[in-house]
């Protein structure tokens, strides 16, 4: 088999269908898709049994968040790629077929991403560099909402994404892994719940000597968020906390991992004050 398409929805049923409906579509690859549905309360599971008996599908009792789920279905997979996929995708009859094929061509590339856009046809950035230190406290202070320059070098905003390059990560959404890098590195760190996953194993790549590569042989549109937008913003704040502390702590040690806690905490001062003078400056009006 060519390809196991690994997809974790939670509460997006209609953009999963969509996604699901495309994927069956595609031309020129073997291929098999395993559905991991994190405890979703919006019908996905009669959905999914109901329209899509083909698939093989996994039902989990609560949300296991996405490393823990995408290894519940990398342990299944059984093609010579594995592509994590974002529930909120839809790939083109060809996607597959072109990106199974660069990588047989590219043989060097243990990790890689495609070209990604929205609705409209226009690029969404998703390559970056490792987090740092300095960025990632940026991030924590909320800092970029004030001077979005402080990102530029960790957004990689002047990358080429017309052109293949090898990078140091690419985002999740479309995550594909040679059959033979899972053999190396194993799963997905399941320390992470949602967020940084995907950085943590590029890294491990890179700390391997292994190559990920972005390449724009391929496309697909990316909805961006879906799931995510349903979560409130302190839950979503949390998980990229707690992720991004994990990750730190990990591959920088202890200090800087303490220095992100202080600067989260005030980020979150920051945001309550911004909030409160939003509040007053409504009643005003």
């Amino acid at each position: 088999m060519d390809i196991s398409i690994i997809i974790v929805s939670w509460n997006v049923k209609d953009r999963l269908r969509a996604n699901l409906s495309a994927l069956l579509y595609s031309q020129g690859v073997s291929f098999e898709i395993i559905l991991i549905d994190n405890a979703s309360t919006d019908s996905t599971a009669e959905m999914i049994r109901k329209e899509f008996s083909e698939i093989r599908f996994i039902a989990n009792s609560k949300n296991l968040g996405f490393a823990k789920a995408s290894n519940q279905g990398i342990k299944q997979a059984q093609g010579r790629y594995v592509l994590l996929l974002n529930p909120d995708m839809k790939v083109f009859p060809d996607t597959l077929l072109k990106t199974v094929a660069w990588l047989d061509e590219h043989t060097h590339a243990a990790i890689a991403g495609i070209k990604l856009q929205d609705e409209a046809g226009i690029n969404l950035p998703q390559v970056r560099r490792f987090p740092t230190l300095k960025d990632q406290a940026a991030i924590a202070l909320k800092l970029p909402h004030l001077w979005p320059g402080v990102m530029k070098s960790y957004l990689r905003a002047d990358f080429d994404y017309m052109k293949a390059a090898r990078v140091d990560s690419i985002r999740g959404a479309f995550f594909v892994i040679r059959r033979s890098t899972i053999e190396q590195l194993g799963l997905l760190d399941e320390r992470y719940f949602l967020w940084f996953e995907e950085v943590d194993y590029c890294r491990q790549a890179k700390q391997k000597g292994l190559e990920v590569w972005y390449t724009s042989a391929a496309r697909a549109v990316d909805y961006v968020g879906q799931s995510f937008n349903k979560v409130k913003r302190s839950t979503k704040q949390g998980y990229i906390r707690r992720s991004m502390i994990a990750y730190f702590q990990k591959w920088a040690g202890f200090w800087p991992a303490i220095v992100l806690r202080a600067c989260w905490f005030i980020g979150s001062i920051i945001m309550l004050v911004a909030d409160i003078l939003k509040l007053k400056s409504r009643t005003r009006t």
